[in-house]
């Protein structure tokens, strides 16, 4: 292990010589930004009007699975929370016990057979802790000041029914992910929609398919985890680092980006045990104490709630709404942002979520459509809230500039920028506090994500320490191009990389939907019973 981190060291470290020259970050933005653009245009076609076909492929489908499971997302809401509390853990013990009763025929007491069909490597709550991580981050703080400065209040309307409507999407997706994973001899876990696409579509007799899909969806997962999960995390604590120290060096970012890219580099090479034992203590931390931060402001001025409520409602069907072009921009921004904070439709989530100890695939289905509600429903609308209450007196006009940024008090602001001032204005050193917050929610989104491309990358390229170490190389490089680049640039290439995951991910979960019907019926007749 010591080997490894030292390359990894020694490969970026030097980078530091270079990020002394003059315009660095600047030089290493204009070589992404055709990169960017490019990949922007291509995933984001619109065969009709302005609205890009991803879009519409994630919404219709979010609102299809919903009907199709029976509104899963609010009948086994409930059900859901229990299992993370570990209230049906015992399920396990009875598959074995009615095939074999007390002691199996081998001789083997209930209590080792029961660890034993546990396959997976993570319980229930590391798994949600581990995915919660790699979506709840800076889309959740830069992301919803984006959206709201792109599309105003009402966006947070359309970002809230997408969190709702994803719940079922992620349900399905990650029931899959554990139905279809490998489980190597050591233990070790392998799945997400690349085994679920390759199998199970093989199982219907779409083998080539299968195949097709299975690879695209690896390739898209890793460019996700090098966009998404990586650049745009390390981007925005970037953004927050250089406002509280003042930094405007042209070479600040790159430094920072080593930094970061080291702190990480030591978390992801202990694997998904490691990731899963930061990311469960981390996570939680972090997200209760930028939850109470949110209420403390929002509670301060309780009397400016329904107002800002007013105004999220109200302008969600203003078809005159400012900067997007009436009603259906403000509805693209909303569910735009929505989708690349919570990953419903992307799949992502099933990697981590398939390395649980369970034997029911429906149990981690379950557990998994609480993601977009903790991550949209409840921790988006909060940012929302503060940043609509900080601008009740018009300190920044919405629609900004038409790119994300606004100007406040002359300057201007964009992404975590805009979160930044609007905590300043309630709470004395916030942005002590928020830079925290960032960082860590970068950190941990990025250690989350690394494992999703890791998992893509060894389906590609084999499970051997050297492409690992390829694949930890690359995705370090990564977190150096993002804290370096600009906002524009890498969030055009992450929001591509992210959903460009969509598309094959959306063959699996039609063609699979069944399966996932049969799972969850099962489990439920398990607990009833």
């Amino acid at each position: 292990m010591n080997k490894r981190l030292l390359a990894l060291l020694f490969t970026i470290v030097p980078m530091l010589t270079f990020a002394q020259e003059k315009g660095l970050d600047q030089k290493i933005d204009e070589a992404f930004k055709p990169i960017s653009d490019f990949f922007n245009a291509v995933i984001f076609f619109s065969p009709i009007g302005d609205t890009p076909f991803v879009l519409i492929l994630l919404v219709f489908s979010a609102a299809f699975f919903t009907i199709y499971f029976g509104f899963p997302n609010i009948r086994h809401f409930l059900t859901a929370i229990n299992v993370v509390r570990g209230k049906y853990d015992d399920v396990d013990k009875a598959v074995v016990e009615e095939a074999y009763g007390d002691v199996t025929p081998g001789g083997d007491a209930i209590e080792t057979i029961r660890d034993e069909s546990k396959e997976g490597e993570v319980t229930h709550f590391q798994a949600l802790a581990t995915a919660v991580s790699g979506t709840v981050g800076n889309g959740n703080i830069a992301g919803v000041a984006l959206a709201i400065a792109l599309g105003g209040p009402g966006a947070t309307f359309w970002m809230i029914v997408c969190g709702l409507l994803g719940m079922s999407t992620k349900f399905v997706e990650c029931t899959l992910g554990v139905q279809y994973r490998d489980v190597d001899e050591e233990g070790t876990v392998y799945g997400g929609p690349m085994y679920y696409l390759s199998k199970g579509l093989k199982d219907k007799g779409f083998e080539m398919l299968g195949k097709i899909t299975a690879v695209l969806f690896a390739i898209f997962c890793i460019g996700g985890s090098f966009g998404g999960g990586n650049a745009a995390q390390s981007n925005q604590a970037t953004i927050v680092i250089k406002e509280l120290l003042g930094l405007d060096s042209t070479g600040a970012g790159a430094i920072i980006g080593v930094v970061l890219a080291v702190l990480v580099g030591i978390i992801i090479i202990g694997g998904i045990k490691r990731i899963a034992t930061v990311t469960e203590k981390v996570v939680p931390f972090m997200a209760v104490l930028y939850i109470l931060a949110c209420l403390y402001i929002i509670l301060s001025n309780v009397s400016l709630v329904d107002d800002a409520f007013g105004l999220i409602f109200s302008q969600a069907f203003n078809p005159k709404a400012i900067g997007v072009g009436g009603v259906i921009g403000v509805l693209l921004v909303g569910f735009q942002r929505a989708a690349f904070s919570n990953e419903a439709g992307a799949g992502s989530a099933s990697i981590a979520h398939s390395a649980v100890k369970t034997k029911y695939s429906a149990s981690e289905g379950l557990v998994a459509l609480l993601e977009p509600f903790i991550d949209t429903v409840v921790i988006c609308t909060m940012t929302a809230l503060v940043i609509i209450i900080f601008n009740t007196g018009g300190v920044f006009q919405y629609g900004g500039d038409g790119t994300g940024a606004v100007l406040i008090d002359g300057v201007a602001y964009e992404g975590a920028g805009i979160t930044a001032r609007a905590f300043a204005q309630y709470i004395p050193y916030s942005n002590v506090f928020l830079t925290i917050a960032v960082v860590l929610f970068a950190v941990s989104t990025m250690i989350s994500w690394s494992y999703y491309g890791l998992q893509s990358w060894k389906f590609l390229f084999g499970r051997g320490k050297k492409a690992d170490l390829t694949y930890k190389l690359l995705f370090l490089t990564f977190v150096i191009i993002g804290a370096a680049a600009s906002m524009g640039s890498i969030w055009a290439f992450s929001d591509a990389m992210i959903f460009a995951m969509v598309f094959p991910n959306m063959v699996g979960l039609y063609f699979l939907m069944p399966v996932v019907k049969k799972q969850l019926k099962r489990y439920l007749d398990a607990i009833k019973g």
